[in-house]
């Protein structure tokens, strides 16, 4: 029978064929792209017309784009519907694509081409696009050890195949560690929990088909448990096994993947002519060195440990009132910083989130990308990959634009976190598929499914990822969309958020689950003077696992890492109720794969640039303002990796920003 992922997709807009596909298919399907992009590679440097932009880049751009796609496809697959068949095609292929991926950076003949290009560029007569995109490749080919030969080149593609095999190792015992936990809960166990909470907890008994409710490691509903349960006893024993992930012993166990995968990335840079990891991969990203991290790290750290302190004294008399000795504990925090929230805002998440559904907070994010930048959606149909998957056709004065794709509510068979793919990205003549991955709580049967104002944060932020991709606008895959410096792909999606905080806009959308009432002006008030809420905590844990990641790669490798990461919150003086957001047996950003790693700080360097960005707003006097709109579109959103971001920034801005804005925005200083 043909294998469906080797036709012509002649699906709606161009879907993989998921309905006609098999676990079965992948495989064959991928050896063979693989095949044919080899031979696409022989036809280039076999090529006996000198090389040319034509001849050499854009083949090459366009080689592997069978591969790409089928690829596109099963990642989405593998990260939000995984199951044993999915996890050992993971394995098989990421020491095959880091095989082909050497072949190309040790091919002699192909760089040589690149290289005779790159020394003739003056008299190419290229366009700008083309001359990035002629520097970028030539870059990432250097960067990736083309210049090295002989042993040097050979022992560099043993590590980037056994990184490759490490990162989907610690990516599957993470999610095994999360699939695998769960405490069932009597009905004298939901006590004081919302109605919300318990309605997830027995979805998430009946999915795993346990007699009762469950709590799981999903963060959609351990936090919450941790927020509400005043079962102090039973909010330890979540919170152990939720910051244990990936520590547990026996075969998930992270911690010695993590010290392989440091020690090998270290080799690597050493290869490249680095001392550091830190500082070969700083080298492209907008802050440049190792040092300019670390600055920008304190400069928050400083003032957000000392707002995390006076909070921890706080709800640590709380703690004492009700009758338990001893210090305030991590899994302390959630509950009585959502009693003192309560308390100073007097807000009840029970009475706010009806009032936060996911579909008028998805419509949200829908009209106000269709103020900004004229964008309309409309349902589509096509095929998916898992029930859940929603489509949404996305078109400006008629004209298709993208297609959008929603995977929103939590499963054992989907990692944790947010994120956004292109299944295909944008690029001359080709509109992009967009995914975004969310792991909300599923309601029961007939029942709205309901988001905290931090879940309706999230979504608007994977949506302005989408955006970035959806608006791209240049002819080359290479540079589109999110192809960009790391500490700026945050930038549009931090950016979005801020939406989400225009009165107007909750005021539309913000509506009540049950009556379709709005939100009363004096909750919405509320809500927006508590959206810095416990900034000090959140800040803390986020900063003290950039200061973590930085510290493993900017210095030797440690042996253990756990004791490094030790060394680093002692250093930094972490208070002892708050714990790193990603300890390292868990921190998937870092150890996954190499996106992150060295850049977990991007977080923080965008929201420097967002916070910043979105003033401009302000003054304006308008969040909708057209003219600001269309600047961002053009000078940002549209323009992907195709100039250096700091060129793009100041362009929408007229300079690059300080710090003082974030630290506004978080609340961690007084506003003027």
């Amino acid at each position: 029978m043909t294998n469906p992922l080797l036709t012509d997709w002649t699906t709606p807009f161009g879907l993989p064929p998921f309905d006609a596909i098999s676990d079965e298919d992948w495989k064959p399907a991928v050896e063979e792209a693989l095949v044919v992009a080899r031979q696409n590679i022989g036809l280039i440097t076999t090529n006996e017309a000198p090389p040319t932009f034509a001849n050499t880049i854009v083949a090459l751009e366009q080689a592997d784009r069978t591969l790409s796609d089928i690829l596109g496809a099963f990642h989405s697959v593998a990260g939000a519907d995984s199951n044993p068949a999915r996890e050992a095609l993971q394995r098989d292929f990421s020491p095959l694509l880091s095989e082909y991926s050497s072949e190309i950076i040790a091919n002699r003949d192909l760089f040589a081409r690149i290289e005779a290009l790159w020394t003739g560029r003056e008299d190419l007569d290229l366009d700008p696009q083309e001359a990035r995109v002629l520097f970028l490749t030539r870059r990432s080919f250097v960067r990736a050890g083309a210049l090295l030969e002989g042993e040097a080149a050979a022992r560099l593609a043993r590590i980037k195949a056994r990184l490759a095999t490490l990162g989907t190792s610690f990516t599957q015992n993470l999610l095994a560690d999360e699939r695998e936990w769960q405490m069932g809960l009597a009905e004298a166990d939901l006590e004081g929990l919302p109605g919300f909470v318990r309605s997830a907890a027995r979805a998430a008994g009946e999915e795993r088909g346990a007699d009762g409710p469950v709590l799981t490691l999903s963060r959609s509903l351990v936090v919450p448990f941790l927020q509400f349960s005043p079962r102090r006893d039973l909010r330890r024993i979540a919170y152990e096994a939720w910051t244990a992930r990936g520590a547990n012993g026996g075969a998930t166990d992270n911690r010695a993947i993590a010290a392989e995968i440091l020690k090998l990335r270290e080799e690597r840079a050493k290869l490249l002519g680095h001392e550091t990891f830190a500082g070969w991969k700083l080298e492209t990203e907008m802050a440049g060195t190792p040092a300019a991290v670390r600055e920008l790290l304190m400069q928050v750290w400083t003032p957000a440990r000392a707002a995390a302190l006076e909070d921890a004294a706080a709800m640590e008399e709380m703690l004492h009132a009700d009758g338990h000795a001893g210090p305030l504990e991590p899994w302390d925090w959630r509950y009585y910083a959502e009693k003192r929230r309560k308390a100073v805002h007097d807000l009840d998440e029970n009475e706010v989130k009806p009032f936060f559904q996911l579909d008028r907070m998805i419509e949200a994010a829908f009209d106000t990308a269709h103020r900004l930048f004229g964008l309309d959606f409309a349902p589509a149909e096509g095929p998916a990959y898992h029930p859940d998957v929603r489509m949404w056709e996305v078109t400006r004065g008629g004209a298709h634009v993208a297609l959008f794709v929603g995977d929103y509510f939590a499963r054992g068979s989907k990692r944790s976190g947010a994120w956004c793919s292109a299944m295909r990205a944008q690029r001359e003549g080709v509109t992009p598929i967009v995914v975004n991955v969310c792991n909300f709580a599923k309601p029961a049967a007939g029942e709205p499914a309901l988001l905290s104002y931090d879940d309706a944060r999230t979504l608007f932020h994977e949506f302005g990822h989408a955006l970035h991709q959806m608006l791209s606008d240049v002819r080359f895959e290479s540079i589109s969309g999110t192809s960009v410096a790391r500490d700026f792909v945050e930038l549009p999606s931090q950016l979005y958020e801020h939406w989400l905080e225009v009165p107007e806009v909750l005021r539309r959308f913000a509506t009540h689950a049950g009556t379709g009432e709005a939100m009363p002006e004096e909750m919405l008030d509320r809500v927006l003077a508590a959206s810095t809420w416990d900034m000090g905590m959140q800040t803390v844990e986020y900063v003290a696992s950039a200061l973590v990641d930085l510290s493993f790669h900017d210095r030797p490798a440690p042996a253990d890492p756990m004791q490094r990461q030790a060394e680093v919150l002692e250093e930094i003086g972490m208070p002892r109720a708050i714990r790193m957001r990603h300890a390292t047996p868990h921190f998937a950003h870092v150890f996954s794969g190499d996106g992150y790693s060295s850049g977990y700080y991007s977080y923080m360097w965008s929201e420097v640039m967002d916070a910043d960005a979105f003033a401009a707003f302000t003054e304006a006097g308008d969040p909708f303002d057209p003219d600001l709109a269309r600047s961002l579109e053009e000078n940002i959103l549209s323009r992907g990796g195709s100039e250096e971001a700091a060129e793009l920034y100041t362009r929408f801005r007229g300079r690059m920003p300080g710090v003082e804005a974030l630290l506004k925005g978080r609340g961690l200083v007084a506003a003027e």
